[in-house]
């Protein structure tokens, strides 16, 4: 009975370690910056970003004049004037608001570009962590950059830099 309760341990523990071994951790971050094409894509929708506000801030400047100079004029004007500066005021506003929301909202232009030059670069990193876990018999993969919850791993179980390698030899 002894000899029956060691085995089936020893079987378990076997299997238990053999389980262990099928992951491997790395960090997308460290492989992304490590791209030049994608640290040139990320320069240019910085640059493409910063251009982009500068003519939201223009827009929001107009209105912002607009305002000030319908305020000092305010006590002189009738009140049909009145109501049809700040209609005209509001009108402005949320055009401005609108164009805003064309560049930088969610479907604008910015997301546009960046999807249009970001993606392929998503799907050769993603395609080579793919190759390599079924060429090395991983089953999982963990992104430590992604996942804030991941609290220790082994610096044996990061292969961040094999990604790396890899996908310098496929250019």
């Amino acid at each position: 009975m002894k000899r029956l309760i060691l085995t089936v341990m020893l079987a378990a523990a076997t299997v238990a370690a053999a389980c262990a071994q099928n992951y491997v951790v790395v960090n997308s971050e460290k492989i992304f910056k490590s791209i030049k094409k994608y640290n040139d894509a990320i320069a240019q929708l910085d640059t493409l970003a910063a251009n982009y506000q500068k003519q939201v801030d223009a827009r929001f400047r107009e209105v912002e004049t607009l305002y000030n100079n319908y305020m000092a004029q305010k006590s002189s004007l009738s009140k049909t004037v009145q109501q049809t500066i700040e209609q005209t005021i509001l009108n402005k506003e949320q055009e401005a608001t609108n164009y805003q929301e064309s560049l930088f909202g969610s479907e604008g232009e910015l997301m546009k570009k960046r999807i249009e030059m970001i993606q392929p670069i998503q799907k050769q990193v993603f395609g080579a962590i793919e190759e390599y876990a079924k060429a090395n018999g991983y089953k999982l993969v963990l992104d430590v950059a992604a996942n804030v919850n991941v609290l220790y791993y082994s610096p044996e179980a990061d292969h961040t830099q094999a990604i790396i390698d890899a996908l310098k030899e496929e250019e």
